[in-house]
């Protein structure tokens, strides 16, 4: 059957483009199942940063669509992710987290992972989302159906205890070293610093403990387990602790986009892009956020569309 817009409504142009809200009322659905119905196939294109829809081809698929009819029930194999979310304890993640529980948000559940393993556990469909910063792999690159929500620009570098300098570069292998595996992200700005120095970084980790999270390697300095240690600024703040920058990254979550309809992330969306999680961000120490909730949707590259990025008001919602 046919829908049509309520009584009253303006005559449309044939080839119109619709707003998420107007197609809401045109097809009388919550705006947030326009989302949903995206992973269906309703016709749309992007402009501006937005998602536009063509009123006429929009009701056409709405009489051959089967949306009304029960969605049958996922296997086993296709199964929604549990609503876990995996990073490495960074406090951009706990705040997010915090005020996403204070939303009323469906529950999201956290757990410690490094950069690599919660990217592995992303792809194997064990949690929604993976906390992450830089590049990725090549071949999820190409393949696409991932996208990024953007947390907060850190600073991350060499922490010591309270009213001492982290000690020189080449001293490293000589003192208490707290660091973070091969396979966490912040990993690469040490091990680049040092081989611009003409130092080994394998030599220098030979003896050093191998955190799972920044919070650990604070905690440890702090204690008087490490001389130093590899962390964020955040978290050097949040124990009162010396700080020597290593550089700056852009870190957020990649989530899967066939996700982007489930519930946690809808909410989880919404709480990024809100005002609070900004205000929170940059009352932190070594956060920027600036783009704090801007959503890129990667697209896989062999289909020879273009990524598109969309934030605010018309993201994800």
């Amino acid at each position: 059957m046919t829908l049509a817009p309520s009584h009253g409504t303006p005559p449309r142009t044939q080839d119109e483009l619709l707003t998420t809200d107007e197609v809401a009322t045109l097809l009388r659905v919550h705006p947030k199942h326009v989302y949903r119905l995206l992973k269906r196939g309703i016709p749309a294109r992007r402009a501006g940063g937005k998602w536009l829809f063509p009123r006429e081809e929009v009701l056409r698929w709405s009489e051959v669509s089967t949306r009304s009819a029960p969605e049958p029930e996922p296997s086993r194999d296709e199964a929604a992710p549990a609503p876990l979310l995996a990073a490495n304890g960074d406090l951009a993640v706990e705040t997010l987290l915090a005020l996403h529980q204070a939303n009323h948000h469906p529950l999201i559940g956290f757990v410690l992972a490094d950069r690599t393993r919660a990217l592995e556990l992303v792809e194997q469909g064990h949690v929604l989302a993976a906390g992450w910063h830089g590049a990725l792999p090549p071949e999820l690159e190409a393949r696409g159906g991932l996208a990024r929500i953007h947390l907060v620009h850190r600073e991350v570098g060499l922490i010591t205890a309270p009213g001492k300098k982290p000690p020189a570069l080449e001293r490293l292998s000589r003192v208490r070293l707290a660091s973070r595996p091969p396979t966490a992200g912040v990993r690469h700005h040490l091990d680049q610093t040092l081989r611009e120095n003409g130092l080994d970084s394998e030599a220098i980790h030979q003896r050093a403990q191998l955190l799972a999270s920044h919070r650990d390697v604070a905690c440890a300095v702090a204690r008087g387990e490490a001389d130093v240690g590899l962390a964020s600024r955040a978290w050097a703040s949040r124990l009162g602790l010396s700080f020597r920058s290593l550089g700056h990254e852009a870190y957020g979550l990649i989530i899967p986009t066939a996700c982007l309809g489930a519930p946690a992330v809808v909410g989880l969306c919404e709480t990024a892009q809100g005002s609070a999680l900004r205000r929170s961000l940059r009352g932190i120490p070594g956060y920027e956020p600036g783009d704090t909730g801007k959503i890129q949707i990667l697209a896989a590259r062999a289909s020879g569309r273009a990524r598109a990025t969309h934030n605010g008001k018309e993201g994800v919602q």
